[in-house]
């Protein structure tokens, strides 16, 4: 089969859950015998033309927020039906659901991967979360398939549309015996430091974080790794809260993927304040190389680390953590290898990447949740729905067509050829 990736920045990944997904699920694709054509932005070397076995296209992309990505993704889209159509796609991203219509009226059968609750980020304003709200309905009725990658995620579109998803979460590289040569570099010792890597947005309270190890007894340093290029008012916080504190150490964006492994595996506690995705990679990151986690408490995070994570929902909550970590460093060692298990057990990439493959397989032999009719919200998740012009969104009066019944294809996908 030939399969496009479109709505990434693409790879080799360097930022972003979804770019490190496409890396990892594309090469596997293509030892599985299937050609695969990546859509990249904004690359560091425009010129390279195949990666791990990928395809890659490089086109360009207006850099204003949300605008960067639909810029990029329709004319990939444009690319995708006119050159060798493939006869898969996974679009990743839900505010590009407007292009699936596209690649649909060609013949490209098309899943879209919906990412995390984007609608509740602040970063957005009203009309862009009215914009996510509304992707979010366009792409139930047109996608032919929906992936969830949590059981949260999942239960949100099966409570909210009525409408079935393909669960496939993302993996975890497991780090084991890390090395520690990299960490001299910033002054840190093994197990003595606490670290998070996020982007400096509300929902991923890298402020709370901040202010509640201001605020703590902690004596190993805060190593903060992350910036935002939208975000100068929440970046300003940030940095006002850890001014005059010289355990907390800002590095800004850390691209160095063998410095970010160092940092991952020798850290005493990962603290991920992510509230609004789903299966975070940067927690699976943290899980897989065996270091303990203190997360923020929301259903997402709970269904990734279980019972093995400690959870936290204010900087009182924080302080407490990771003084307690440091006061018990055998008990915080220990939590971290039940999550590197866990991660072994239930994050796996070759995994993943069959998920991928048997679905790419489904939907070019006919399976659809595509309703190919207006979509009506049930209001069971409990929140209003917001419009793009500030009056109410329409609601349609016909309920939701029930998912078709999955169309039964045999399992030889790892034998179908380009």
């Amino acid at each position: 089969m030939h399969i496009a990736m479109i709505g990434t920045r693409g790879v080799p990944a360097a930022y972003g859950g979804f770019e490190t997904a496409v890396e990892e699920i594309g090469w596997r694709l293509v030892e599985r015998g299937h050609r695969v054509t990546v859509y990249c932005r904004n690359a560091a070397d425009d010129s390279m033309t195949e990666y791990r076995g990928m395809d890659l296209v490089h086109l360009p992309a207006v850099k204003v927020k949300v605008g960067e990505t639909l810029s990029h993704s329709a004319l990939s889209v444009v690319h995708a039906v006119t050159h060798r159509r493939p006869d898969a796609a996974f679009v990743f991203n839900a505010a590009n659901a407007p292009f699936v219509p596209a690649l649909r009226a060609r013949g490209i059968p098309t899943a879209v991967h919906m990412d995390g609750l984007e609608w509740k980020r602040d970063k957005w304003g009203g009309r862009g979360r009215a914009y996510y709200r509304w992707a979010e309905q366009f792409a139930v009725r047109t996608a032919d398939a929906l992936i969830a990658d949590a059981e949260g995620i999942a239960d949100y579109y099966r409570d909210e549309f009525e409408v079935a998803t393909r669960l496939i979460s993302y993996g975890a590289p497991i780090l084991r015996d890390a090395p520690t040569d990299r960490l001299a570099e910033l002054g840190l010792e093994s197990r003595r430091f606490h670290l998070v890597v996020a982007r400096f947005e509300p929902e991923n309270h890298v402020d709370v974080i901040v202010e509640g190890f201001a605020a703590s007894n902690a004596e190993y340093p805060l190593v903060v790794v992350g910036s935002a290029p939208y975000a100068a008012e929440y970046t300003e916080r940030i940095e006002a809260a850890a001014a005059g504190d010289s355990r907390i150490r800002l590095l800004g964006g850390v691209f160095d993927q063998e410095l970010l492994d160092q940092l991952y595996a020798n850290a005493a506690t990962y603290l991920h304040g992510h509230s609004v995705g789903g299966t975070n990679p940067s927690l699976l990151r943290a899980m897989g190389a065996g270091t303990a986690v203190v997360a923020w408490d929301v259903v997402f995070n709970r269904g990734v680390s279980g019972d093995d994570a400690q959870y936290f929902g204010s900087t009182a909550d924080l302080a407490r953590e990771v003084v307690a970590a440091e006061r018990d460093p055998l008990l915080t060692a220990r939590r971290g290898t039940a999550l590197q298990l866990r991660a072994e057990q239930h994050y796996d990439w070759d995994i993943v990447a069959a998920d991928y493959e048997r679905l790419a397989v489904d939907i070019a032999a006919g399976y659809s949740t595509a309703t190919h009719h207006r979509v009506r919200r049930t209001g069971r998740y409990g929140v209003a729905v917001p419009a793009l012009g500030g009056a109410p969104l329409p609601v349609p009066v016909s309920a939701p067509a029930p998912a078709p019944t999955p169309v039964q294809v045999p399992v030889f996908a790892s034998i179908v050829r380009p």
